[in-house]
């Protein structure tokens, strides 16, 4: 009896050697403690160590730069042994591609692009819908017709948002007009408040971004006028300033895919969710009034029912074109692409 006690005992011991913990790293553009797209990534990092537990182990490393050195990041993760890689910025889209067909047996995910290899897959929200909705906000809010958009990159996953706002702006408000400021950075609170400085002295009365600092509301909060965040409740940083932000949550996605890793049900099928799954939704402060959250609301409700969407006709750009007649609809691969300004936006794409 006790030697069989004693081969059951090795035998759980092996079992238990066998069964290693999941290795997972993280790769962010900016530091964690940007209060926005980076801060939100990393509290899905959080969210996926509290669910998993033991059966996984995590590495980070924040503020890569896009190119070589990210190239070189994504290299040392995987030469080390890591089982799944997160790329959560756009520009490493390429050197992620590189690294993945070096490392055949790693897998590797990329946020917001949309190349993918056979062990590299892509992962993104449909912010569109949330920006849509905080458009119907600043459309309501802003008196002076004059709306203000600090924006990172001409890049598609941008000019989208923008032109996702600008419609919902005017759904509310057909006079308002959103001038677009590029400040060609995701992480540089200095360059993007003096973007919004810009902005508000040719009479902006509501600022809104596609950045990752809280630094154009807070010019906003200075001149004593209206914004809109963006990837968190950045409240607390503009907090008479600030009216809403579409946001997003992580969390649930990052478990789901390292899961998939360890179950070996992992595919490298490009994944869009929406507010109906909960990885992108929008919050909104006191500062709007009840009549305008409702609207929101009942809005967002409809998108999620697949009863509406942001990008339905009639859509015209800025040249006067009609891009989408009544009852037409942008189609994913069309919004994945997207380059050119709907009629109601003041700027140029560099």
């Amino acid at each position: 009896m006790k030697k069989l006690l004693f081969v059951l005992a090795i035998l759980l011991f092996v079992a238990s050697l066998s069964v290693a913990a999941t290795r997972v790293a993280f790769v962010y553009v900016s530091p964690v403690g940007d209060g926005g797209y980076t801060f939100m990534h990393d509290q899905g990092r959080l969210y996926l160590e509290e669910a998993l537990g033991e059966d996984v182990v995590v590495d980070i490393i924040e503020s890569v730069p896009e190119g070589a050195e990210a190239e070189s990041v994504f290299r040392g993760y995987a030469q080390r042994g890591y089982d799944i890689i997160f790329g959560t910025s756009f520009g490493y889209m390429d050197s992620m591609v590189k690294v993945s067909k070096q490392f055949p047996k790693t897998i590797f995910m990329h946020c917001s692009g949309y190349k993918t290899t056979d062990n590299m897959g892509v992962y993104f929200g449909r912010m569109y819908q949330p920006r849509f909705l905080s458009g119907l906000v600043a459309g309501a809010m802003t008196k002076s017709n004059i709306i203000g958009y600090v924006a990172a990159y001409p890049i598609p996953e941008v000019i989208r948002g923008i032109n996702a706002f600008a419609l919902g702006v005017s759904y509310v408000n057909p006079e308002a007009k959103i001038h677009v400021v590029w400040s060609n950075t995701w992480f540089d609170p200095t360059l993007e408040k003096d973007a919004a400085i810009s902005l508000l002295d040719i009479g902006a009365d509501v600022i809104a971004q596609h950045q990752d600092s809280a630094a154009p509301q807070q010019a906003a909060e200075e001149r004593g006028v209206m914004s809109i965040g963006y990837n968190s409740d950045m409240s607390a940083f503009a907090p008479n300033a600030f009216l809403a932000a579409p946001i997003w949550a992580w969390g649930p996605y990052y478990v789901k895919a390292v899961q998939d890793v360890q179950n070996g049900t992992w595919t490298n099928e490009p994944y869009w969710g929406g507010i109906e799954d909960e990885l992108v939704d929008i919050v909104m402060s006191d500062l709007v009034p009840a009549g305008v959250a409702n609207l929101v609301y009942a809005m967002r409700e409809s998108i999620i029912k697949n009863q509406f969407h942001p990008f339905q006709g009639p859509i015209y750009d800025q040249d006067g074109n009609l891009r989408y007649a009544e009852g037409e609809m942008a189609s994913d691969e069309e919004l994945l692409s997207m380059d050119w300004f709907v009629s109601n936006v003041v700027g140029r794409l560099q």
